[in-house]
């Protein structure tokens, strides 16, 4: 019956054509190298079909959009920034969007630096964007590494940092060692601020942290360096002169008695660590050791020897230096 023959001809034909076109939307892509596609939000179907043909990564528009039809995925694809490796097929790549797979930059903030230098990195991207209504607190911003995608907000990244800080603050200081002279998760974020910028040593913070402690215990002013440079000039390194150490303002630990009124920079965990967990010394001093570390005393006279031998590095160092230029 020549009628039947072609009436299952008709039907077969949408079948066949559905397999062929499922096959085509599996096969490998055109594309020898990795391509990135940046596809903004508010893009329609017809716009991503040709982002991706134009960058190479698909070789006819009209096929994927075809495909995206057939595997019913096409109202799920998601604006970003998507990375795909070499021949990558059809299917991966509109499976990559489905998922919102789209590619993770990273951001570091380092420990010790004051808000305004974390905020100038996150300004520096390009990545990033919008801007802040107001400056964060001075240290509220965790320092690390923050993995984020293409046209992220800004103020949503120092919400993140903001949130981490409070969190591992919060659990610090649950588990604080007791008889600090201190009363608050703030105060010992300023003290671990000071921790901060004064060793780059992880395995000296802790004592450090007991030098600033017993002093606090006793009465005697802090006689922080890093606290004189933060109330006259954030984030600076320079040397200090004597008529620096009485400078008035409110964080000259050299006038001032007890903590400074805020942190002098955003701490790392190890020195929130220290802060509410300082070694069990009697130290009252430190100065540098001429070797990034420093030098520790119980008594004004052992530390004065300590300054001396610095001092004497020092010149030596310096001369050094002269006679290589």
């Amino acid at each position: 019956m020549p009628g039947r023959g072609l009436a299952a001809a008709v039907l077969l034909a949408p079948a066949l054509a559905a397999a062929l076109l499922y096959g085509a939307f599996r096969i490998d892509g055109p594309h020898s190298d990795p391509r990135t596609v940046i596809v903004p939000p508010g893009t329609s179907l017809g716009g991503i079909a040709s982002r991706l043909q134009a960058a190479g990564v698909i070789r006819s528009a009209l096929l994927f959009e075809a495909g995206l039809r057939l595997t019913r995925v096409g109202h799920r694809l998601q604006a970003g920034e998507y990375a795909y490796r070499a021949r990558a097929s059809m299917w991966q790549v509109a499976q990559a969007m489905a998922r919102g797979e789209s590619v993770l930059h990273r951001i570091t903030l380092v420990e010790g630096t004051t808000v305004r230098e974390a905020v100038a990195v996150l300004e520096r991207s390009d990545l990033l964007t919008g801007s802040l209504a107001t400056m964060p607190p001075e240290g509220s911003l965790f320092p690390d590494t923050y993995f984020f995608r293409r046209g992220s907000p800004r103020a949503a990244l120092v919400h993140r940092a903001q949130s981490r800080m409070t969190e591992l603050l919060a659990e610090a200081w649950a588990h604080r060692s007791p008889d600090l002279p201190y009363h608050t998760p703030e105060e010992a974020l300023v003290l671990a601020s000071m921790i901060e910028a004064e060793t780059a040593q992880e395995s000296e913070r802790p004592r450090i942290a007991a030098v600033f402690v017993n002093r606090l215990r006793r009465g005697m002013r802090l006689q922080s360096d890093p606290t004189v440079l933060y109330g006259m000039d954030p984030g600076s390194s320079r040397m200090l002169s004597k008529a620096d150490l009485k400078r008035r303002h409110r964080w000259n630990t050299y006038r001032i008695r007890g903590l400074p009124p805020t942190p002098i920079g955003n701490p790392g965990l190890a020195s929130i660590e220290a802060a509410v967990h300082p070694a069990a010394t009697d130290d009252l001093y430190f100065v540098a050791d001429g070797t990034g570390g420093h030098a520790f005393a119980t008594t004004l006279r052992e530390h004065n020897r300590n300054v001396a031998r610095w001092k004497t590095l020092r010149r030596r160092n310096e001369a050094a230096s002269r006679v290589a230029e």
